[in-house]
């Protein structure tokens, strides 16, 4: 994979003095239970975005297990294909069999410490995986002499071939039939230090993947607290919410151990494996949950962390042509609802009747030549939205340049197959809900295809036009085809409504053969997607009136809970979706921050992470984006300082980003906004909506009083590159 530029993202942090969080540490005291795991575990974590560190056991025989984002079993079918299980290391120390257990994962470090004490023995154990090497350190003290035994493994099965050596273990899969391409991954421990320990002396453990171990432990140690340090100075906020901060830092925190740029992309689950045939192969689901994890690092000034996101989808465009021409006869791309990386698809249906039969209640596998495409066709537009997101936020030339015959050929494909009647483009046949068969079905699923302008499908639509348009013109490209695709975006069918009781609300789809998709469900979690959150094509600027619907949608979200926790109905799929939308709709910032507040002590693991049924890693943006969204908005095109925050409380944000290439600082005091700094890294105009509504204001141009102000509601000023500015209130 093509390392992408370190430096994107990190610049500019000295504009405002972005602080490190409070320790905010997640404590055990007692012993994880569930690991290993399909889905997320519930044990303290570490990672560095290519190697992850799960930390299971007791404390007489802790258990490390250790995932890579590169270690796939590529055969296209799960369970038993998608990201593999490299092996883990057991570290036994008997005479702490029944001793109290003690451990916190450490999110301002990117470690995990822990104290374990029986009678007069105390033994401390404090791992990390480096941030800048792919080597796990652990160091061991006790204050009393006690034996420690070792042993480093990998698990046998599921066509794996396992060797183990003096101090190295590897396992690789090569000669399965179907397997796309080999991988391997090799284990090497080097031990510092006596294996009996003794009072004041320090045993330390290395395991590296893949090359000989690096023996500057000290040197190692250095640079992991250094990449830390620097990552927490790239971006903050603070809202006076020690709950929500403990949250927003912690989600931070893994979403950074999980994605690196020059590394393999995450999968559902991240790094942190601890079995084969994880929950979906833990492969890149397209249809939100690949997307999801990412959105959150845009506003937060990571931009380099979602470098690591389009290689799989440029990967895969290939075979998605051909199963546009094969199945549709017609151009562009066609995704299948799950891919991995190097060209993966891992969505085949069972490869024999009698597999498809025992798990899906019908013999039939080859639907769709025997790919999963479960009755969608805007996966691979769904995959376009992250690329906008991240060309909107930083205006990079190069970026674009890389992404665009993507986008172009999510062009083509949408351009043959949206249909021109009485006057409008219309969608048939791309489903709001996975459509497909199953236990419970008995296989009867054809009678449900049928979706007739799902909202899914026309707000993703829109945003892929909008957004050739503007790539396009930004890149000065295919200047003849944006009459086309302006006439799409003028004649797309309108998103479709129905009163109900008096009160208009949204329709999933303007028709269909379900009636649970067919009836006027209001705003929810999959038409967010298509309009609010990653669609992007409505909101309060951009149609008041369509955007009063939603927020009264939204506001009849507690009509439906069932229990505390489950507003927006995110117990299954959601959070990062729901909370974020419900802020850009316009709805109770203290409403949504008590909900949000309420979802997470419902369903969260001990380690911070904020779980879900359906998936994992997405569930990092949730609290990290809906308090960006809260303090800074810019994705209709106008920047908006704490848009959606009660000014009742004081809150100050550092180094946002915003669209436009715009990194952004301000503070709220005493109901008042004291200034809002901005960095303009490419020089573009800024539409902003007056921070000081009725005065005027004042610009500050690289320290120097500018001469004319700005008045109006809104305003735009313009800026030079790697300009600074301070807009303040004329009193």
């Amino acid at each position: 994979m093509k390392i992408s530029r370190l430096l994107l993202g990190l610049c500019f942090i000295t504009q405002a003095a972005a602080q490190t969080p409070g320790n905010y540490s997640f404590v055990y005291t007692s012993a994880p239970q569930n690991v290993p795991t399909a889905k997320v575990p519930d044990a303290p974590l570490a990672g560095n975005g290519d190697i992850g560190l799960t930390f299971g056991g007791t404390p007489d025989h802790m258990k490390l297990y250790f995932g890579k984002n590169d270690f796939w079993r590529a055969y296209p079918v799960y369970p038993g294909g998608g990201i593999a299980f490299p092996g883990g290391l057991d570290i036994r120390i008997k005479a702490l069999s029944n001793a109290s257990y003690y451990a916190e994962q450490i999110p301002t470090k990117g470690s995990i410490h822990a104290v374990f004490a029986k009678d007069d023995l105390k033994v401390e154990v404090n791992t990390l995986v480096t941030a800048m090497h792919n080597t796990v350190i652990t160091e061991i003290t006790a204050n009393r002499t006690c034996k420690v035994e070792l042993d480093l493994w990998a698990p046998e099965g599921n066509t794996a071939v396992v060797k183990k050596g003096p101090g190295w273990v590897s396992r690789s899969f090569s000669n399965t039939p179907l397997l796309e391409w080999p991988s391997e991954v090799t284990l090497r421990m080097k031990v510092y230090g006596d294996q009996t320990l003794q009072p004041g002396k320090k045993l330390t453990i290395t395991v590296t993947f893949n090359k000989t171990p690096e023996e500057n432990i000290a040197e190692m140690k250095a640079a992991h607290q250094q990449w830390w340090d620097k990552f927490w100075q790239r971006s903050s906020i603070q809202i006076n919410d020690t709950m929500l901060e403990k949250y927003y830092t912690n989600s931070q925190y893994l979403f950074a151990a999980s994605s690196r740029p020059g590394k393999y992309a995450p999968g559902i689950w991240g790094p942190f494996i601890t079995k084969d045939s994880s929950a979906w192969g833990g492969d890149y689901h397209l249809n939100y949950n690949y997307q999801a994890p990412y959105w959150a690092a845009f506003s937060s000034n990571y931009i380099d962390l979602t470098d690591n996101y389009d290689q799989p989808l440029l990967d895969y465009m290939e075979k998605g042509r051909w199963h546009a021409k094969d199945l549709l006869n017609i151009r562009g791309i066609y995704f299948p609802v799950g891919i991995g990386p190097g060209g993966l698809c891992t969505t085949l249906w069972p490869l024999t009747p009698d597999e498809m039969e025992a798990r899906y209640g019908t013999r039939e596998n080859t639907i769709d030549h025997g790919y999963k495409f479960l009755g969608q066709k805007i996966n691979a537009v769904f995959g376009a939205a992250n690329m906008l997101m991240r060309f909107y936020s930083t205006y990079d030339e190069q970026y674009a340049e890389k992404v665009y015959p993507y986008l172009l050929a999510c062009a083509d494909f949408w351009e043959d197959y949206l249909k021109f009647e009485n006057g409008r483009y219309v969608i048939e046949n791309d489903h709001y809900g996975e459509v497909m068969p199953n236990l419970k079905n008995k296989g009867q699923w054809r009678h449900m295809l049928g979706d007739y302008n799902s909202t899914l499908s026309l707000g993703l639509v829109k945003m892929l036009f909008k957004g050739m348009i503007n790539v396009s013109t930004y890149l000065h490209k295919d200047a003849a085809r944006q009459a086309k695709w302006q006439h799409i975006l003028t004649h797309l069918s309108p998103f479709p409504t129905q009163e109900v009781d008096g009160r208009v609300r949204l329709k999933s789809v303007e028709k269909s053969p379900s009636p649970w998709h067919s009836g006027a469900m209001g705003l929810a979690r999959v038409s967010i997607h298509g309009l609010i959150l990653p669609g992007e094509v409505c909101g309060p600027v951009t149609d008041s009136a369509f955007n009063a619907i939603l927020l009264s949608d939204v506001s009849h979200w507690k009509d439906k809970m069932q229990e505390p926790g489950s507003w927006g109905n995110t117990f299954g799929n959601g959070i990062e979706t729901c909370f974020p939308a419900a802020v850009r709709v316009g709805y109770d910032a203290d409403e949504i921050i008590k909900q949000l507040k309420a979802r997470i002590y419902a369903q969260s693991n001990r380690n911070g992470w904020i779980t879900a049924a359906g998936g994992g890693t997405e569930t990092l943006s949730a609290v990290p984006l809906t308090i960006n969204e809260m303090l800074l908005q810019s994705y209709e095109g106008r920047v908006r300082i704490f848009p959606n925050w009660n000014h009742k409380k004081d809150a100050k944000f550092n180094n946002l980003r915003a669209y436009g290439a715009f990194v952004i600082s301000s503070s709220l005091k005493d109901g008042r906004v004291e200034y809002v700094k901005l960095q303009s890294e490419k020089g573009r105009d800024c539409e902003m909506e007056n921070p000081w509504p009725g005065k005027a204001v004042k610009l500050t141009r690289n320290n120097k009083p500018a001469s004319s102000t700005l008045t109006g509601r809104t305003f735009t000023f313009k800026t030079s590159k790697n300009e600074s500015i301070e807009l303040s209130p004329l009193e």
